[in-house]
């Protein structure tokens, strides 16, 4: 319980920090982009590292940046697929989830 309190405080803190950096920055749709997933990656290191140690925390980090790299890859076949071929959002964003979870298997594989 007093795991998910801190978390909730450390990652209020952090998204508002994050919220007004993106407030400062132009366009205004960068806000969003600084809100959430920064504060809770952050947040979850801080707990991690007090909890289990540099070395474990590294680890996790590791995945966080696996699964960012996945995650650009299908964002940018998901685009590539929506402007070539004019496909409907929902049909390409669900298709192309297998590609998210293989590349992030594998680049979690490899290590990143």
């Amino acid at each position: 319980m007093q795991d998910t309190l801190l978390r909730f405080l450390i990652g209020g803190v952090v998204v508002s920090a994050f919220a007004a950096f993106g407030d400062m920055v132009k366009p205004k749709s960068f806000a969003g982009l600084f809100g959430a997933a920064p504060s809770v990656a952050l947040a979850t290191l801080g707990l991690t590292i007090a909890h289990e140690g540099k070395l474990y925390a590294a680890t996790e980090a590791c995945s966080m940046i696996a699964g960012a790299l996945a995650f650009l890859l299908y964002a940018v076949c998901t685009m590539y697929f929506m402007m070539r071929f004019r496909a409907r959002a929902l049909i390409v964003t669900a298709t192309l989830i297998p590609l998210w979870l293989a590349a992030a298997l594998f680049f979690g594989m490899i290590g990143l």
